[in-house]
């Protein structure tokens, strides 16, 4: 029988039971858009965090208060314990190292923002006129925090873009007056809408000097120390001379944590794609039950055809045929199982991509192929036992069954 015939054949045979046949394609295509939606999640999870990171600034460096006993970034590390407070002084120290660009403290609390009758909670970050350079934020108007003398500050404030929409609205919010906490401020710069970024949304964050900061908070203690290397190659360079220079400060007592944008992508990175790997493994399994739901229908289709295949024999159809018929039908309603499932699995990922704008729920190529791959195996796979078993029947006792 030629390949066109036998494909001809296979496609009647699989029409002429359409409850079966429809049956078979909608478990094939739960199981490949399980495997393109959940990659996609997880896949999905580590770009957005890349990213996130990666939005940080490209030669950055930051230093934590206490000591990580691991050897890489934990993320459960990030809050830590230690016998010395990070300090400005530790801070200014740092601009010494010849790999080190810039240097800002952030010193972090809360308090609450008024004006004009306006009240809520905002996040405080107390820093110096280098963040936005270390950071790599753009001002959508005025400027940044002056630059000058660490230990002292003037009584000026920089607002994220929702602070200054919710506390203005449409109107000028440059050269206004604000209280935060019991001091007044002049808002001297609004930052362009950056969103998330190590850990704070910079779009809902007020910046004062880091002076006025600890004297709001009544604290001496750094939440971190960011440092710009020179640049990419010496990030490694800038890390050690850091914490070479902190040790020295501290009595010889490595009591601090210094990580990397690359070892915090790198961890993060593994981390999420180990989760991609597992969940795809989850979501093939529904593949392997659809499978058995493939050789249970075929070995049906086998019973109820006998007499068909006894007939086939009868008129000169060699074993072969009969097992390269069954195994081109399984093969073809599969195949159209997985396509309907890769198309449902791309439209889950737009939509979970419309309802979240900024997750990137994209399925990697490599999800994509292996479900389709996976699909068109575990069809062919579990449908050789009814192939084999047609090929066997004995043409007479086929026919007698008719």
């Amino acid at each position: 029988m030629r390949t066109a015939d036998l494909i001809r054949f296979a496609r009647g045979a699989a029409t002429g039971n359409p409850l079966r046949s429809t049956l078979l394609v909608v478990a094939m295509a739960i199981g490949v858009a399980a495997v393109v939606i959940l990659t996609a999640l997880g896949d999905g999870a580590r770009r957005y965090v890349i990213a996130e990171f990666s939005s940080l600034g490209s030669n950055l460096v930051i230093i934590l208060p206490g000591r990580s006993q691991t050897g890489g970034f934990n993320p459960g590390n990030a809050v830590t314990s230690t016998p010395r407070d990070l300090t400005v002084d530790d801070a200014q120290a740092l601009l010494r190292a010849p790999a080190i660009r810039n240097v800002t403290p952030l010193a972090v609390g809360t308090s609450e923002i008024s004006s004009g009758g306006k009240l809520r909670e905002v996040m405080i970050a107390g820093t110096t006129a280098e963040y936005t350079a270390v950071r790599k934020l753009d001002m959508a108007q005025g400027r940044f925090l002056a630059p000058g003398d660490w230990r002292r500050g003037a009584s000026e404030a920089v607002i994220g873009a929702r602070v200054r929409e919710e506390l203005f609205g449409n109107g000028p919010a440059l050269g206004q007056l604000v209280r935060i906490g019991d001091r007044r401020f002049r808002i001297v710069g609004v930052l362009a809408a950056s969103g998330q970024g190590l850990g704070m949304n910079t779009d809902e964050i007020v910046f004062v000097p880091v002076s006025l900061a600890q004297a709001m908070f009544n604290s001496n203690t750094l939440f971190r120390i960011l440092i710009e290397a020179s640049g990419r190659e010496t990030i490694e360079a800038a890390k050690a001379q850091a914490s070479a220079i902190l040790k020295e400060r501290h009595d010889g007592e490595e009591d601090v944590t210094v990580i990397t944008q690359d070892a915090v992508l790198s961890t993060f990175d593994r981390l999420l794609g180990a989760l991609t790997m597992a969940v795809a493994g989850i979501a093939a399994i529904s593949l392997a039950v659809a499978g058995i739901l493939v050789m249970n229908v075929m070995l049906v289709s086998v019973t109820q055809r006998t007499a068909e295949i006894g007939l086939l024999k009868a008129l000169g159809a060699d074993a072969a045929t009969i097992r390269n018929s069954f195994l081109t039908e399984a093969a073809m309603l599969s195949l159209t199982g997985a396509v309907l499932g890769y198309l449902l699995g791309i439209a889950g990922a737009a939509l979970i991509r419309q309802l979240y704008p900024t997750y990137p729920a994209f399925p990697p190529d490599w999800a994509v192929l292996a479900g389709l791959a996976t699909a068109l195996a575990t069809g062919i796979l579990f449908g050789v036992l009814p192939a084999r078993r047609a090929a066997r029947l004995d043409p007479v006792q086929a026919l007698s069954k008719r």
